[in-house]
């Protein structure tokens, strides 16, 4: 599995580095941040599996910085620790209104928040709230998405593969194609932050499957950008003479040799009106058989 990603906001270098060591030491990637703002900043750019905040902090506070991000869509769903000198009833009271998932007052014990991170982070994975390797929402939270939808009238869904990362984990093994994985996610939340609104959903289903609720206007023109983009960043996942030969050369147990050009995107779009969909089964098969057709034009 993936080491899983935790977002320190800290405005105490102290504390701040001290924790990076820590959690580092066992295995996580983790980010530091200073300030609300930039927390925030992080977080759009790549979703954390986990978030440790400070309350006090130098611009916005650590209750608007949670605010901010249980009201967005995206964001919603990260597990969030407070830690904090405020140990008034009140002011944990408030933080737990907000969404929060635990609370630590300073001076705290290293390995009883160590427990709460890794308890936060193994929950919503049980859950099937997040992907282990993106961090992106998964499971039931995807599908309470797609539910709502049918309660929407202007919508569209984007279905969205990877072609070819099975060959290329097959030749570059599955840390690289976690590596294209968590790339994938990155680039969508970027399109989809430029082209979508601030609404929009990204989930990602498993294996090379996301999906993206948006605008029903805005679908086709987040799925162009996508594949441009895709096309002219995923030469950086291949070693030179694959780049420059545009394809992995695979043999077989046969020894035959079989050429699988570099990775693409395939995406299939739904929108609101191309049918009546009486459940979200319905409407993933139409999306899937979108997504199929993309791929025989390849």
């Amino acid at each position: 599995m993936s080491k899983a990603r935790i977002l320190v906001v800290e405005d105490d270098p102290d504390i701040a580095r001290m924790l990076q060591l820590y959690f580092g030491s066992l295995g996580y990637e983790v980010q530091t941040a200073t300030r609300g703002q930039e927390a925030l900043e992080r977080t759009r750019q790549q979703l954390p599996h986990l978030i440790i905040l400070d309350i006090v902090l130098p611009d916005i506070d650590g209750y608007e910085v949670c605010r901010r991000l249980r009201t967005h869509l995206r964001t919603s769903h990260i597990p969030i620790i407070f830690l904090t000198q405020r140990d008034e009833r009140s002011d944990r009271i408030a933080g737990l209104e907000l969404g929060a998932d635990d609370y630590i007052t300073k001076p705290f014990d290293i390995e009883e928040l160590r427990l709460r991170v890794q308890n936060a982070i193994r929950r919503a994975e049980r859950e099937s709230l997040t992907n282990p390797v993106t961090g992106l929402p998964s499971g039931r939270l995807i599908e309470d998405q797609l539910r709502a939808l049918l309660r929407r009238s202007d919508w569209g869904l984007l279905y969205i593969g990877i072609n070819g990362l099975d060959a290329f984990q097959e030749v570059y093994g599955f840390v690289a194609g976690d590596e294209v994985l968590r790339w994938t996610a990155m680039l969508i939340g970027e399109v989809v932050d430029e082209l979508g609104t601030p609404q929009d959903f990204i989930g990602h289903v498993g294996g090379d499957d996301f999906v993206v609720i948006t605008e029903a206007g805005r679908a086709e023109g987040i799925a162009q950008e996508l594949r441009r983009r895709f096309a002219e960043g995923v030469g950086t996942h291949y070693a030179f003479p694959d780049r420059e030969r545009g394809y992995l050369v695979l043999i077989d147990r046969d020894g035959n040799e079989k050429r699988v050009p570099l990775m693409s995107l395939a995406i299939g779009i739904v929108r609101a009106g191309d049918s009546i969909f009486n459940d979200i089964r319905e409407l993933t098969e139409v999306a899937a058989e979108a997504r199929r057709k993309e791929i025989l034009l390849l």
